[in-house]
């Protein structure tokens, strides 16, 4: 009471009252929290609070999603939080960190126990073997329709025993390859006009223009690299692949669960049957009906899972592998283009320099011989300083001294200009 006492009496009158009220609030035994920092206290102090509650709420709070059903197609609206995903497909929170829109990740294709996590450029969804759970964006929602208009489409006019998850993810990749291949035809279009444009007239506007659609061809040229590297891996693991064959997964632990059950009956059956055959005999010697029940349970686990074991030597994965291929080879395709484009403007930028480095040496052959012409000028100004002094010289009484002497003058000049420029074609400083 008296530390409490004391400390009532340093406080100040406003943080008393707010200590007063906090403890009011709390109740008597409630933990007293650590007082805050001086820098984050508030605004008026020039800081900057960060509310961190805030951010975890919204972080791990409920998100909009788009569910498809896989027997039916029929699509519904639903908000799930983060939690309740994890704990109902069995993810990770680094899986769904890939489609959170509040982070930048690059494409991916994840293939789960029970699920498969794709992050396609603007289709972000979780797929499973009964349905496919697409994220909903402010910036995507075009495309989030299309996609799902899309699977609706392939699953009423479905041709082939194609597994939901796998027509789910045909058309998350045909969205993506689309939507990559249509930004490099827009960029394509831009792109030549302007490079042939460049090659003609050299301008700060067109360089400008030109650098700004380089940085274009970049970004695009890396989502199209990170896409094809995906299914590129995808389809040299094959592991990876049969863990996306999440119905033939389904149906074996279903049958497994099946299996289980049917050995635990039989194990209770027939330790009941035993012990009513062996109790009047001898119960010290018969072994307990819970042990043979434990023997019964520990061969069905160690059956199922060496059944979890081979699945992927057991899945058939050269359907899966024949889809991802069609799409790599679509991927491989637009990826050649924007590599082609690059060339284009490398080719485009090699031969400015060209031109610009033929211009620098044109300037440097006229300032060689304005140097040159310089020098045969200076001759002049020699021989006219010589005869400018104030002193008499016997020349100036010869009559056409002055003539022959700008005549000589004038022959000397040409001779040592000549001479100046034999010199230089001969050491090739520049071709005439």
């Amino acid at each position: 009471m008296d530390h409490d006492h004391l400390k009532d009496r340093l406080l100040l009158p406003s943080s008393r009252a707010a200590a007063a009220a906090a403890a009011s609030a709390n109740g008597p035994h409630h933990r007293r929290a650590p007082p805050a920092a001086a820098g984050g206290a508030g605004a008026g102090a020039g800081g900057v609070s960060i509310d961190v509650n805030g951010l975890k709420r919204r972080g791990g709070g409920r998100r909009s999603w788009v569910r498809v059903d896989a027997a039916t197609g029929a699509a519904e609206a639903v908000e799930v939080a983060k939690p309740a995903l994890m704990r109902r497909l069995d993810l990770p929170a680094r899986d769904l960190r890939l489609l959170d829109p509040l982070f930048v990740y690059p494409s991916a294709i994840l293939g789960r126990e029970r699920a498969v996590v794709c992050n396609l450029e603007r289709v972000r969804c979780i797929i499973t073997a009964d349905e496919a759970l697409v994220l909903r964006e402010q910036d995507a929602e075009e495309a989030v329709r299309r996609y799902v208009d899309e699977l609706q489409r392939r699953l009423v006019d479905r041709a082939d025993d194609l597994p939901f998850e796998f027509i789910a993810l045909e058309v998350a990749l045909e969205a993506a390859c689309s939507f990559l291949d249509s930004q490099a035809i827009e960029l394509e279009a831009e792109a030549y006009p302007l490079l042939d444009e460049l090659t003609t007239k050299i301008s700060t506007l067109n360089l400008e223009r030109v650098r700004r659609l380089k940085s274009k061809l970049v970004v695009l040229t890396r989502r199209v690299q990170k896409v094809r590297d995906e299914i590129e891996q995808l389809m040299d693991d094959d592991g990876d692949m049969a863990e996306m064959y999440l119905t033939e997964k389904k149906m074996r632990m279903e049958e497994s669960m099946l299996n289980d059950e049917d050995l635990h009956g039989i194990g209770n059956n027939h330790s009941g049957f035993s012990a009513s055959l062996s109790a009047p005999v001898s119960p010290v010697s018969t072994p307990p009906a819970s042990r043979r029940l434990e023997k019964e349970f520990s061969f069905a686990r160690s059956r199922h899972s060496s059944f979890k074991s081979s699945d992927s030597s057991q899945y058939n994965i050269e359907e899966l592998e024949m889809l991802l291929e069609a799409y790599f080879v679509v991927i491989d395709y637009t990826l050649s283009k924007l590599t082609s484009l690059k060339e284009y403007i490398d080719d485009t930028e090699d031969f400015i320099n060209i031109q610009l480095d033929n211009v620098r040496n044109q300037l440097i052959q006229f300032e060689l011989l304005l140097t040159t012409a310089t020098f045969v000028v200076a001759i002049f100004g020699v021989v006219s300083g010589v005869f400018g002094m104030n002193f008499e010289v016997p020349l100036f009484s010869v009559p056409h001294a002055f003539e022959w002497t700008l005549a000589i003058t004038g022959v000397c000049g040409a001779v040592v200009f000549c001479c100046f420029l034999w010199y230089f074609r001969k050491r090739r400083f520049f071709p005439l």
